[in-house]
């Protein structure tokens, strides 16, 4: 639900160019679906005359409608204030805001009276409350950096205007307490206005600035959920999640607030499970759990001393083989109760499937056999047979007839075996024959050795240009040069 400046045009989101003041529940944080809205109310009762008006990121308030204005979700009005007013967005009118008291617990009589609205926001007060809201995040860096001169060990996370912009809310957040005297004063110094310091913990920061959890959603603390309920590594234990902070630690640094949504049906799912420390003793040894699976009623037991081999049972097999070794009755084995398991778990598995085969895709079963391809015989089939003579069709046979008419195929001949003959040696029978001899070679004239007192051998009289050059693989593809 959104309003027309936020819808999809040409198939992409525009986002609300409104800043969060259309007045519809796809633009507001922390939302509640009026599911009353459509209907009337009885003859002679009147409107319930408190609304609850949300401010900013998260925070909701509860305002009574003493001149019984026309409010509907989305409206943006004037509200009290200590000094001055607040403009803020109303989210949730009539018989549900009685709900949401009982709920919170929240008391709207007597001295416990709650503020009033004073009237729609008019055109001035909502150019004030947007010229306030664009002096937020400069002011948060600035904020940031007096803070760091200061040395304190504190973060500021968000800066909240009131809607006339005569005050401003700085939330931090501090392991340690803080002594922020100083910084208030720099703070009223630099900003001109009046300064509150609210300390909130990480999991308020979280939801103040929003973002996007591993599921890809949005943050539940800032898209629906208000109260932030204590969780322990009990939740992740019962629901058999492994203890990795990386993977159950939120944006915020604690433990992530889903590990409470399914936490009660795991401890319905549990309570038939015996515990997990109890041993069942047989006659071929003690065994012990392993591993359970908690929706499937599973558990997973093995001998002491033979680790690798592990039993399936039910739940309703280990309270069995409780029962006998509380009546001190013999247990062979866990085999026996584990085969029983297996036997139930293809019946079931059969009956799902029905009655097609489980190989009939993978190739295990019977192979199909591969159509030849039938051919013309009166077309030869290469050029081979190109002259082959053609066979013609006989007269048909009649029942009994064993006589043939067709002339039977003559015979090829056989090629002869190919020997291990050279050319050059004589062809003879397929039996391999004698190799002729080889030729003998040559011997190589005796080189005369070099002398060594530097002259010249007998028979080189030839003078240096009369050697020939040596060659070079380089030069080889060269053009020749031209005379000049």
């Amino acid at each position: 639900m959104s309003c027309n400046s936020c819808g999809t045009g040409g198939g992409t989101p525009g986002g609300c160019k409104n800043h969060g003041t259309c007045g519809t529940s796809g633009c507001n944080k922390l939302t509640v679906f009026d599911w009353l809205a459509n209907m009337d109310l009885p003859d002679g009762q009147q409107a319930f005359n408190i609304v609850e008006v949300r401010f900013k990121n998260g925070r909701k308030e509860f305002f009574t409608n003493p001149d019984n204005l026309q409010l509907k979700i989305g409206d943006v009005v004037a509200t009290q204030a200590e000094t001055g007013h607040d403009v803020g967005i109303i989210t949730l009118t009539g018989e549900l805001v009685r709900v949401q008291l009982k709920k919170k617990n929240v008391r709207y009589d007597g001295a416990n009276a709650l503020p009033q609205i004073y009237r729609i926001a008019s055109q001035n007060d909502v150019d004030k409350w947007k010229e306030a809201r664009e002096k937020e995040e400069p002011m948060k860096v600035r904020a940031r950096q007096l803070a760091i001169k200061l040395n304190l060990e504190m973060k500021i996370s968000d800066i909240e205007f009131q809607g006339d912009g005569s005050k401003a809310i700085f939330y931090y957040t501090s392991e340690e307490r803080v002594d922020f005297r100083q910084l208030i004063r720099e703070y009223a110094g630099e900003f001109k206005t009046r300064i509150e310091m609210k300390q909130i913990g990480l999991r308020q920061e979280a939801s103040r600035l929003g973002g996007i959890g591993s599921c890809g959603r949005e943050l539940c603390c800032s898209t629906w959920l208000t109260d932030f309920r204590s969780v322990t590594t009990g939740a992740a234990r019962y629901q058999n999640l492994s203890l990795n902070p990386q993977k159950l630690a939120g944006q915020c640094g604690k433990l992530k607030c889903c590990l409470n949504y399914e936490l009660d049906s795991y401890m319905d799912a549990l309570k038939d499970f015996p515990k997990q420390t109890q041993k069942l003793y047989t006659e071929k040894g003690t065994a012990v759990c392993q591993k359970i699976d908690i929706f499937k009623g599973i558990m997973w037991f093995c001998y002491e001393g033979e680790w690798m081999n592990w039993h399936t049972l039910t739940t309703t097999q280990v309270h069995e083989i409780m029962a006998k070794n509380k009546a001190k009755e013999p247990v062979a084995g866990l085999e026996i109760y584990s085969a029983q398991h297996l036997v139930k778990e293809e019946k079931v598995f059969e009956n799902v499937v029905g009655q097609d085969s489980l190989t009939r895709f993978d190739g295990t079963g019977t192979k199909s056999k591969r159509r030849k391809k039938r051919t013309n015989s009166n077309k030869p089939q290469t050029a081979r047979d190109a002259n082959a003579p053609v066979r013609t069709p006989g007269p048909k046979k009649e029942d009994g007839d064993m006589s043939t008419t067709s002339k039977p195929r003559p015979q090829r001949k056989k090629k002869p075996q190919r020997t291990g003959n050279k050319p050059g040696e004589a062809k003879g029978p397929n039996t391999p024959t004698e190799r002729a001899p080889r030729p003998e070679r040559k011997p190589r004239p005796e080189r005369t050795p070099k002398p060594t007192d530097g002259s010249k051998p007998a028979g080189e009289n030839a003078t240096a240009g009369d050697k020939k050059p040596r060659r070079n693989n380089r030069n080889r593809n060269r053009p020749p040069k031209k005379d000049s």
